[in-house]
């Protein structure tokens, strides 16, 4: 399984940047995919040492809560506080899977 890490501008320029991730750890990533440079701070969606995308803010603690839910259940430690927003949800497929598409 591959994932992207939600983790934030720490310094950068135009070749890459030092991102941080929720709990300190730092890493170097290239910023190639994102258009460039990104503000100090900027949040940004990190795979394979690759900035894949700016996220939103609000995307930032469902990502991160999401990650940690994984690592509890994996635990075998309680883990439905992390993903409230899906209790009790029913699935939708995104529009382009709907039938007759969007």
């Amino acid at each position: 399984m591959c994932l992207g890490i939600p983790m934030r501008v720490v310094t950068g320029d135009a070749g890459g940047a030092v991102v941080r991730r929720r709990d300190g750890e730092e890493r170097l990533v290239s910023l190639m995919l994102v258009g460039g440079p990104q503000p100090v701070g900027t949040p940004l969606l990190v795979h394979l040492g690759t900035a894949v995308r700016v996220l939103s803010e609000d995307e930032v603690p469902l990502l991160e809560d999401a990650l940690e839910a994984l690592e509890a259940a994996a635990k075998g430690l309680a883990f439905e506080h992390l993903v409230k927003d899906l209790i009790d949800r029913t699935p939708e497929l995104p529009p382009h899977l709907r039938q007759g598409g969007p």
